[in-house]
C-alpha cells in the first residue's frame, strides 16, 4: 500500500498549460500516475503531454467521472481561487505546489477545505511521491531519476518519510534507500507558516498503512508539528517506530531557518524543546542528518545494506 497517492488515484493539473504545469504532468505521467485532465480557464479543448485541458475543474470531473486529486501549478494570487474550485467541485485532496501563497488565503483554504471534508498539501511543496507507484508535483525531477533513487517498498525494512523541507525530502528518501530500505510514501508537508497536512496528520496515514514498518521525520524549528506528534506517541496513536532529525540547532529567537514557517518566537518551537518532547515519547532522535539511515536500521532491527 502507500498513503496519499498511488497508481489508480485520478489527478487533474490545474494550470497544466503553464511551464511547470507542463513539465511535471511529463513527470507524473511517465512515473506511472494516473492523470485524468488539466485545467487552465480559456484554454479548454487543448492537449497537453497526452492530456485534455478543460476551462473548469467541473468540466473535468464530470468527463473522468470524479477526480481523487489535484495539483496546482498556478501563480501564488491565483491559489485561492484555483483551490476552493477544485474543493467546490468536489476533489477531496488538493495540493499546493506554489510558494509565497498570501498568509489570509492559505487560511481561507483550510476554511474551505474543513467545511467541505477535503485536505490540502502544502503550500509550498515539493510533492508527494510513492515509489513504483505515482507522484504528485516535482519530487525527483524526472521521472527516470525518480525511479532510480528511491527503492520500492520491501517487507519488514520499508520506512514512510516526511519532511518539511523540499531537498531534504529527497535526499532522506535518497540515502534511506542506499542503507537498503524500502519507501512506502515521501510526503513534503510544506514550508509555510499556514499548512494542510502536516506530520501529526501524516504520521496517523503511516500509523495505519500495513506496509509502513517505520516513520522516518525531518523537521525544523518553529512551530509545534513536531511536538504534536510527540503526544501522538506518548498517547499510544502512533505505536511505529519514529526516527527524526531536527534541523535549525544553532538558530536564535527570531531567526528564519531556510522557510517561512522555520521560526522561532520566545520559548517556542526551538530545537531542544522538539528533541525533548520526541525523545521523551520515544522517538529516536539523530544529531546528525547522516545518521538517520543507521538509526532507521537499528530501529527496524535490521542490517544496513552498502549500496
Amino acid at each position: 500500500m502507500a498513503i496519499i497517492i498511488d497508481e489508480t488515484k485520478k489527478v487533474i493539473v490545474q494550470g497544466i498549460t503553464g511551464r511547470e504545469g507542463r513539465a511535471r504532468t511529463r513527470l507524473m505521467r511517465a512515473f506511472g500516475t494516473n492523470v485524468v485532465g488539466g485545467c487552465t480557464p480559456g484554454k479548454g479543448g487543448q492537449e497537453v503531454e497526452g492530456v485534455g485541458v478543460h476551462d473548469t475543474v467541473a468540466e473535468v470531473v464530470a468527463k473522468a467521472g470524479g477526480v481523487d486529486v489535484s495539483v496546482v501549478f498556478v501563480p501564488a494570487r491565483l491559489v485561492k481561487g484555483a483551490t476552493i474550485e477544485a474543493i467546490e467541485a468536489g476533489v477531496k485532496l488538493v495540493m499546493l505546489v506554489p510558494d509565497r501563497v498570501p498568509l489570509w488565503d492559505a487560511m481561507r483554504i483550510a476554511q474551505c477545505a474543513a467545511a467541505n471534508d477535503a485536505e490540502f498539501i502544502g503550500p509550498n511543496t515539493l510533492g508527494v511521491i510513492s515509489p513504483g507507484r505515482a507522484v504528485i508535483g516535482m519530487i525527483g525531477g524526472r521521472a527516470d531519476s525518480a525511479k532510480q533513487w528511491f527503492n520500492e517498498p520491501i517487507p519488514g525494512r520499508t520506512v514512510g518519510v516526511m519532511s518539511r523541507s523540499g531537498g531534504m525530502s529527497s535526499s532522506c528518501g535518497y540515502y534511506l534507500s542506499r542503507a537498503g530500505l524500502g519507501i512506502s510514501t515521501i510526503c513534503h508537508v510544506g514550508g509555510d507558516p499556514v499548512l494542510g497536512l502536516r506530520f501529526p496528520e501524516v504520521a496517523l496515514k503511516f500509523e495505519d498503512d500495513p506496509e509502513t514498518d517505520a516513520i522516518v521525520l525531518f523537521g525544523e524549528i518553529g512551530g509545534s508539528m513536531e511536538e504534536r506528534l510527540a503526544d501522538l506517541c506518548l498517547t499510544g496513536r502512533v505505536t511505529k517506530p519514529v526516527i527524526a532529525y531536527i534541523g535549525g540547532k544553532a538558530a536564535r529567537e527570531g531567526t528564519r531557518f531556510s522557510h517561512a514557517g522555520a521560526i522561532i518566537e520566545g520559548d517556542r518551537g526551538t530545537h531542544a524543546g522538539k528533541v525533548k518532547a520526541l525523545a521523551a515519547a520515544g522517538a529516536t532522535v539523530v544529531d546528525g542528518f547522516g545518521d538517520l539511515p543507521e538509526a532507521a536500521c537499528a530501529a527496524l532491527g535490521v542490517a544496513v545494506e552498502a549500496s
